[in-house]
């Protein structure tokens, strides 16, 4: 997935009431920029990070920036957009390119189930149903390991107790973890930070685990391949 504008570089001032971070161009100009990431950001938000910005001249956003990339300077990067998993794993759905789902002929994201939720994507075809939900990973504490979650996620126990629940009724239920980290080389669940999460992932009965990585640079993100998860013990 490219980009929809060229990206421009930045350093971040500060990021505060979760969607907003202040940001200096290259120019010298301070702006603010949209931060679509409801999470912790651990490790990604300190002052003077070299940040990636999406402009754009659309009258209905307030905001005349988004923040997409955390620039490691070391030729790595982060994705903090938590809004464009779904973009880049639609597009590999659609593809067929994601290894264990591309035996599908019909690809339908954001459909109603479970107790007022949506899945992010319903497949189907020869076989049984199967609901595919998305995680976007940036933790990373330890160097090459990502972790999910960087806070404490009651939506996706949730979600976890409701795959669970489809599995039960003969479908086949799959939590894909997309790790938005072009340094990390597996997955675990950093079950200190929210026990409950990690409580509800052992709970979730014939829930299939899938992890995969990304490709990431300033002009576009795109899926890489699967990386080993470890579950925490």
């Amino acid at each position: 997935m490219n980009f929809a504008t060229p990206l421009i570089p930045a350093r971040l001032i500060r990021r505060y009431k979760r969607f907003l971070a202040d940001v200096r161009l290259e120019d010298g100009q301070e702006v603010t920029a949209h931060c679509a990431n409801p999470g912790s950001m651990m490790g990604l938000a300190e002052p003077g990070t070299k940040v990636w910005l999406e402009p754009n001249d659309d009258p209905k956003k307030k905001l005349k920036y988004g923040w997409r990339l955390v620039d490691h300077e070391n030729g790595h990067f982060t994705g903090v957009d938590t809004s464009l998993p779904n973009l880049v794993l639609k597009a590999a759905l659609m593809a067929k390119e994601v290894p264990g789902l591309e035996g599908y002929d019909v690809v339908r994201p954001e459909v109603k189930y479970g107790e007022n939720s949506r899945i992010d994507f319903l497949l189907s075809g020869p076989g049984p149903d199967t609901y595919v939900e998305v995680k976007s990973v940036t933790l990373c504490r330890t160097p090459g390991l990502a972790e999910f979650p960087d806070s404490v996620t009651a939506r996706g126990a949730k979600h976890l107790a409701e795959l669970a629940g489809v599995v039960a009724q003969g479908h086949r239920a799959v939590m894909l973890y997309l790790v938005q980290r072009t340094d990390c080389a597996g997955l675990t669940l950093a079950a200190d930070l929210d026990p409950a999460y990690a409580a509800a992932f052992k709970a979730a009965s014939g829930v299939e685990v899938m992890a995969m990585g990304c490709k990431i640079s300033p002009l576009r993100i795109s899926l890489a391949g699967p990386i080993p998860f470890t579950s925490p013990d």
